[in-house]
């Protein structure tokens, strides 16, 4: 993709992959069926098979000139939604699937490139005994663990009016600082900053090497701080470098595709920081590309 760096290699860290069977699940809270919901929300209603979907985002990354995405399944279990998208498109997407630790079905994780945990929207916390066996399948299966932290809002529940009841209790990054020192070989994932706890973020960073950062969304919360993205960006790579932040959007619908939007937005804020090249290439795919060839999938 050419960037204000020249060509890049970009690669998003978060986009939501929005199947039938997540129209289905959120068309059944708001009591409508899954085209009604599209219809209400002036959506693209997905194809049934998660292959198809993959296939269009797949053409939508190629017009972008997006090297790689990370696709999460955004309920609880849609994992083979994201495996059929991964396997649909070689090479084009990792599988990231939201997991509940409470849930009484377990979450089939074959094929599953990282692990989603949101602690505020189920009700737990990281310490949680029954969070350890998912942090044991994903030390011993070499996956990646994704944790939301922070401000939590789920945009299309606001418009179908939907309650969300989260409990920020379960929200700071600092609840990871032990587990992160306890699974060295993991790699831990906390998006959009932190989300408001930015400097509980940085500190984490600080103290383990193992903890990234993807820089999603339109991160709205810097309102909380009264921080510019600039600054955000500059005071994330005096603490940790440009080598564990990961570029991401937070796309998820069609017909709005990828949010070219944030991509305009964060490559901004670096180039009024005087990024060099290298480390925008780093940032921008290069940290997510190296993530991935860690991982088995044996």
């Amino acid at each position: 993709m050419q960037t204000p760096w020249g060509e890049c290699a970009v690669a998003d860290a978060h986009v939501h992959f929005f199947s039938r069977r997540f129209f289905e699940s959120l068309g059944t809270q708001a009591n409508k069926s899954a085209e009604g919901l599209a219809d209400t929300l002036g959506w693209e209603l997905p194809p049934p098979d998660p292959g198809d979907l993959a296939r269009r985002w797949a053409e939508e990354l190629a017009v972008e000139g997006i090297a790689k995405a990370a696709l999460i399944a955004s309920v609880p279990g849609d994992e083979a939604s994201v495996t059929a998208a991964a396997a649909a498109c070689p090479g084009r997407f990792l599988a990231y699937a939201m997991v509940n630790p409470l849930a009484e079905k377990a979450a089939a994780l074959d094929g599953i490139h990282c692990l989603c945990f949101f602690p505020a929207m189920h009700g737990y916390s990281m310490h949680d005994s029954r969070v350890e066996p998912l942090l044991q399948y994903a030390a011993a299966h070499q996956r990646l663990v994704f944790v939301h932290c922070g401000v939590l809002t789920v945009g299309v529940r606001k418009k179908l009016g939907l309650p969300s009841r989260f409990d920020m209790r379960f929200s700071n990054p600092l609840d990871l600082h032990a587990i992160a020192l306890r699974y060295p070989e993991l790699n831990f994932v906390v998006p959009h900053f932190g989300a408001g706890h930015f400097r509980e973020a940085l500190m984490l960073m600080d103290l383990c090497p193992n903890v990234y950062l993807d820089t999603s969304s339109s991160n709205s919360w810097v309102r909380y701080e009264g921080l510019e993205l600039t600054t955000v960006f500059r005071r994330a790579l005096e603490v940790a470098g440009p080598s564990r932040l990961l570029f991401g959007t937070d796309s998820s619908f069609f017909p709005r595709g990828w949010n070219y939007q944030i991509f305009e937005q964060q490559t901004h804020a670096l180039g009024e920081l005087g990024v060099s090249g290298s480390d925008a290439r780093s940032i921008l795919g290069e940290n997510l590309l190296r993530l991935s060839n860690s991982i088995a999938m044996g």
